[in-house]
């Protein structure tokens, strides 16, 4: 029996989208603009996406050559603007898709993280959720005061439990039924359902309760992306959704039945944590079109060899201008604080190849799975790794975001994935956690 899948879009931060690839209009002028994202946020509606994410960053890569220069010069991830701004204005455009920023525990103190995402989901109607991440940067880290950079990965997460610990008894300060808004009494509030918190932690404190009120959702959606050992525990525990970049259908469907496995050993239902993989679809209106895009990409890629490096150095924290480009991979001593999954996935997935023609293969190809062909082509290939995976669904992740990629996929895959009964044709419900759930 067919069943839908859901469909996300991860989009590369609230900043200057794919400068340098074609199509994207006069991007270096208008990036300050948001109406890019909110036209973006329309079409994904019109195609009835779960939600959009917004990545973010908050620093400016150095990590190659030990210089901001490639990043300045490519608008690699900079300039960027405050994510919270940008998912506001993507919420007041729409009425159905739920918005998702990110923002990391080292940021925001968590009574401003709970106040500031419960008035975002009370202004979008209960369609925000929040990408929850720990950090993987000490660039960012120096940026917010903290001189000895992040903790070491595993206690980030530690530290995060009890972060989420403070947030959700923030957004459970407010009992259902706490608004009262009794004209003939004159009462608003019930006082006796809103509760101080009175938390006392290792690395935590708050007093509490929320001043904003509770959020429409009862809590927002939480993403998250834990890919190594800790990471998937701790998204097991509190995700709703979570971002996966995985290579291959054995690998994807391993991870995603480790995820389930941990969410029911925590006592969790695991139907309620939708996986989602990046995928980066290349289409044409016939396949050798599409086989031809996919050539020019990767002709791109490799003229663009150390934008490549530095992109994934930024993620990593590593410095790829110091290796040999010829050096066999799983020679080479390459070890981080930061995204450690993903970098065990690089390893794992190149394994012998030179760095060159690793990074070319791994960061210049379509995500966890290569879909390349007509969008009933793609289609067909997206239930069929979905059926070896067993779900939940797929992140749209492309580099050269523009109206024109988005149009492709709004108006040209995913109708396609409806004809098929894989993606839905509406809305089942107004709030996004609902939505979500549906199947």
């Amino acid at each position: 029996m067919t069943r839908p899948f859901h469909l996300g879009w991860f989009l590369q931060g609230s900043s200057v989208q794919a400068w340098g690839e074609p199509w994207t209009g006069a991007i270096g002028r208008d990036w300050m603009k948001p109406e890019l994202f909110t036209d973006m946020a329309r079409a994904l509606e019109r195609a009835c996406f779960d939600y959009v994410l917004i990545e973010d960053s908050s620093y400016i890569g150095e990590s190659y050559g030990g210089s901001r220069e490639v990043y300045l010069t490519n608008g690699l991830a900079v300039p960027r603007q405050d994510p919270a701004v940008t998912a506001t204005l993507m919420a007041a455009a729409t009425s159905r898709i739920g918005i998702v920023p990110t923002f990391a525990t080292f940021t925001h103190p968590p009574y401003l993280l709970a106040r500031m995402i419960a008035s975002m989901d009370q202004a979008s109607s209960g369609r925000i959720g929040w990408n929850m991440v720990t950090g993987s940067s000490d660039y960012a880290a120096k940026n917010y005061g903290f001189k000895g950079g992040l903790p070491e990965h595993d206690l980030r997460y530690d530290m995060a439990d009890e972060y989420m610990q403070v947030v959700n008894g923030l957004w459970d300060s407010w009992e259902p039924g706490a608004l009262v808004a009794n004209t003939e009494t004159g009462v608003l509030v019930d006082h006796t359902k809103v509760h101080s918190v009175d938390f006392e932690g290792k690395w935590y404190s708050c007093r509490g309760p929320l001043n904003s009120g509770p959020c429409p959702q009862g809590r927002p959606v939480i993403a998250q992306a834990g890919g190594s050992p800790r990471g998937r525990q701790f998204a097991s525990l509190h995700a709703d959704t979570i971002v996966a970049s995985i290579k291959g259908t054995a690998a994807m469907k391993a991870y995603r039945d480790d995820v389930r496995a941990r969410a029911a050993a925590q006592g969790r239902d695991p139907d309620e944590i939708k996986v989602l993989f990046l995928v980066t679809p290349i289409l044409g209106d016939t396949r050798e079109e599409a086989q031809l895009r996919q050539k020019q990409k990767a002709a791109r890629a490799e003229a663009q060899l150390p934008i490549l490096l530095a992109f994934f150095g930024k993620i990593t924290n590593i410095d790829f201008a110091n290796y040999d480009l010829d050096a066999p991979v799983d020679t080479l001593n390459l070890q981080t604080n930061g995204h450690q999954a993903t970098l065990d996935d690089f390893k794992r997935t190149v394994g012998s190849k030179s760095l060159r023609q690793a990074m070319l293969s791994y960061r210049g190809t379509s995500g966890s799975v290569p879909l390349v062909g007509t969008p009933d082509s793609v289609a067909a290939q997206m239930g069929e790794a979905m059926e070896e995976i067993g779900g939940d669904g797929f992140l749209i992740s492309t580099n050269d975001v523009s109206r024109r990629a988005v149009a492709e996929i709004a108006d040209g895959l995913v109708p396609a994935l409806q004809a098929r009964g894989l993606a839905r044709k509406a809305y089942g419900h107004a709030q996004f956690r609902d939505n979500l759930r549906e199947f």
